[in-house]
């Protein structure tokens, strides 16, 4: 069992919550571990599905009786039904007594049906893979393999499990949903947005690659945000020396899934498979303590129009580039310097594998990746 960095019952403290977070992060397992009392509807079991279908008001005769004890009712896979969230809000009105907790492994219906999300009755989070202080090392290479599922990571038949987990998505949230008319080119299409994990999305030539049109290939990238499969990662435009891109990259939220999709379950170091691979390591580490902290920085990357980049920018204050190398070079530091000159950052990391943490003459720190990891999520930064 796995000591998640979530702090699910500080946030139902006072409101309820909606829970989403891709198949297999852990949610159900979480709050049976967090919440062993409350009430449980989970609407992938067909009985209870079907009743709540016909009759979303049978919701109402199915939480606990009005008590002086908060009472915490847990619904599983709340996308399945939508409209339950009507009545959530109604309990919610008349009772002072509840806390819904709402988990969901798709906002599609929820962002794009005008389901009632509550209107600050209940706050938002994230649930995401395993992340470097829940796994309690770092374990990079199995990591940069087999993705940080909690399933998976420890599984002896993990090549196997992934492909299942690829194949599951397909059927379960892809084709029983009704997302797409053409099962095929979504799935053609899944292995070419693979191929283009971590780079600038260029949606013409996406189409190009897979014989299906811009239109619908845009469509398809964002099933996969409403899936909470992929995110876009926006630009950092706010350069004056240096003009910016302004074409977003995209990321899958897993290593492993990434990998299953493209078939590929060795990464050599040193190759430039293995430096994506960090690199989108250190993305998902990232994401998942930006919301884990509950902070508003922004996440997202810098490239110039003359081919300068660097991987990472948050907020207005830190800009890291990853290089998965045993020693960093001037060289290595191009990008990043030029992004110095703008003289808008305070931080400024490149993440190595280098053995010890350095710094150049111009302020900029080389850091292992694990004692980055260790500084990020034990607070040993100073994010201003």
């Amino acid at each position: 069992m796995y000591q998640r960095q979530i702090q699910v019952l500080e946030l139902i403290h006072r409101k309820s919550l909606i829970l989403l977070g891709p198949r297999q992060t852990g949610k159900s397992t979480l709050l049976k571990v967090l919440l062993p009392n409350a009430l449980t509807l989970n609407l992938l079991d067909h009985a209870l599905f079907r009743q709540l279908v016909a009759h979303p008001e049978s919701l109402r005769q199915t939480v606990p009786p009005l008590s002086d004890v908060p009472k915490i009712v847990v619904i599983d896979e709340v996308q399945k039904i939508p409209e339950l969230l009507d009545e959530v809000q109604f309990i919610l009105d008349t009772r002072s007594d509840i806390r819904f907790i709402l988990t969901g492994s798709s906002a599609r219906k929820l962002k794009r049906g005008h389901a009632n999300l509550l209107g600050g009755r209940a706050r938002f989070a994230n649930l995401f893979p395993l992340v470097f202080p829940e796994i309690g090392e770092l374990r990079l290479e199995s990591r940069v393999v087999r993705g940080s599922l909690p399933a998976v990571l420890d599984s002896p038949e993990y090549q196997e499990d992934l492909k299942a987990y690829v194949g599951g998505y397909l059927r379960e949230e892809i084709q029983a949903e009704s997302l797409v008319r053409n099962l095929g080119n979504f799935s053609r299409f899944l292995e070419i947005a693979a191929l283009c994990n971590g780079e600038q999305v260029n949606f013409a030539q996406v189409g190009s690659d897979t014989r299906i049109p811009q239109r619908t290939v845009k469509d398809y990238f964002t099933i996969l945000e409403d899936t909470l499969i992929g995110f876009f990662l926006e630009p950092f435009s706010k350069t004056k020396k240096r003009k910016a891109v302004s074409t977003p990259k995209f990321y899958f939220f897993d290593l492993g899934v990434t990998n299953a999709l493209l078939s590929r379950f060795s990464v050599t170091p040193g190759t430039a498979e293995y430096g994506k691979a960090i690199e989108h390591l250190i993305f998902c580490e990232l994401r998942a303590y930006l919301a884990y902290s509950r902070r508003d920085d922004r996440l997202g990357y810098w490239r110039s129009q003359s081919q300068f980049e660097v991987d990472f920018i948050v907020g207005d204050h830190s800009a890291i580039e990853v290089k998965a190398k045993a020693w960093v070079t001037d060289r290595d530091l191009a990008g990043i310097r030029a992004l110095q000159e703008e003289k808008i950052f305070k931080n400024y990391w490149v993440i190595t594998l280098e053995p010890r943490e350095r710094f150049t003459e111009d302020g900029i720190c080389l850091i292992p990746i694990e004692l980055f990891l260790q500084k990020l999520w034990g607070q040993g930064f100073e994010w201003k």
